[in-house]
């Protein structure tokens, strides 16, 4: 089967103050260091799912990469839009545009691990992070999603969900507010995993 990939990029940044997405980070916007860690998944389509005014720059290559504008930034409705635009059913990578330093063999391992699971995803010191594969029989489930949140409800408690585990803190790397941008520029530089 196919897999896709889908980069939400469609938040509002309050508590950022601003354009944290295309905030400068290690030589280009944050956004395109998900961008990267989406296009090194075993994937055949990517599609960003952004808010109108962001730039989400242009990607030649494969795999393809392509981008959905919505004018909500509640977290499910992105992650609706993007599933319905996908089209033909198909596992589905879910990344965070706000989480630049994914490592980028994560997800071909979630793919190996997925078997029959719901989903995969990777997991660290008992929390689970990022990125997220869905299988193509959850993703019916993710219509009931409202507001601010994600498929991590739905996937809370049920023992078809496949951890991973990870030591990579990365996976749990967020930026949130510029002091976290600021603070992870002056941190180590990125392994050559990352790149």
């Amino acid at each position: 089967m196919n897999r896709a990939a889908i980069v939400l990029a469609a938040g509002s940044s309050r508590r950022f103050g601003g354009d944290k997405l295309s905030a400068p980070f290690e030589g280009e916007p944050l956004l395109f260091h998900a961008v990267h860690a989406a296009r090194a998944a075993p994937v055949s389509r990517i599609l960003i799912v952004a808010r109108p005014d962001l730039d989400c720059g242009t990607w030649d290559g494969a795999p393809a990469v392509e981008v959905l504008r919505v004018e909500s930034d509640a977290l499910s409705d992105s992650l609706k839009a993007g599933i319905a635009a996908l089209g033909e059913p198909c596992d589905v990578f879910v990344f965070l545009g706000d989480m630049p330093r994914l490592p980028h063999g994560e997800a071909a391992r979630l793919a190996d691990a997925l078997g029959s699971g719901a989903a995969a995803m990777p997991c660290r010191q008992g929390h689970p992070g990022h990125p997220v594969l869905l299988s193509a029989r959850l993703l019916p489930e993710l219509a009931g999603l409202t507001g601010d949140e994600g498929a991590g409800r739905l996937l809370r408690g049920r023992d078809d969900v496949i951890f991973v585990e990870c030591d990579d803190p990365s996976i749990h790397l967020d930026i949130d507010r510029p002091e976290d941008l600021s603070a992870l520029s002056e941190s180590t530089p990125p392994s050559p995993a990352r790149t």
